[in-house]
């Protein structure tokens, strides 16, 4: 059983499946509620399509449209949003128990500005040998890390071990 191509995009003339649809003309007058069939035809006599934009109201409405024309503007829209979104990355900064000062200070200057661009921030803690006896330094520079970027960032989710390693996700506020 071979079954149509589904289409995709709006359904129009003789693919809408509603009987009566609510129409509105080419200027954006409502003309009220018609057949679908009677509607079909007047749009013809205009040269234009009769195009689902409604589907769940009730009745479905419709609008006299050039298809083509609707279907170009509705992809210019989609592909003007895609380009203005902004997908959020999660950047990872490793980072050792007994770390030193200016190593600190450059990771959490590396951090900031990844805040900053709109970036999540995984900090990973990574434990070697007789550093797993000492959890409690590790659970002190994630709390240290949490307190110095609490301005500009959140906790999403708190410190927890796994393994050898202890993680904690910063978010921007």
């Amino acid at each position: 059983m071979n079954t149509p191509p589904v289409k995709s995009g709006p359904r129009f003339d003789n693919m809408i499946q509603s009987d009566k649809v609510r129409v509105i003309d080419e200027t954006g007058e409502n003309i009220g509620v018609m057949y679908t069939r009677e509607a079909i035809e007047a749009a013809a006599e205009i040269g234009l399509n009769l195009v689902e934009v409604s589907p769940n109201a009730d009745p479905p409405v419709c609008k006299y449209l050039d298809v083509g024309k609707y279907r170009y503007e509705a992809q210019k829209k989609a592909n003007a949003a895609r380009k203005t979104q902004k997908t959020q990355d999660i950047k990872e900064v490793k980072m050792r128990p007994n770390i030193d000062t200016h190593d600190y200070d450059v990771k959490m200057r590396n951090v900031t500005k990844f805040i900053d661009n709109g970036d999540k921030v995984k900090i990973t803690l990574r434990f070697r040998g007789r550093e797993m006896a000492h959890q409690q330094l590790g659970m002190d520079l994630l709390n240290r890390v949490r307190d110095d970027v609490e301005e500009i960032a959140k906790v999403e989710s708190f410190p927890r071990l796994e393994g050898r390693q202890m993680l904690m996700v910063l978010a921007p506020k």
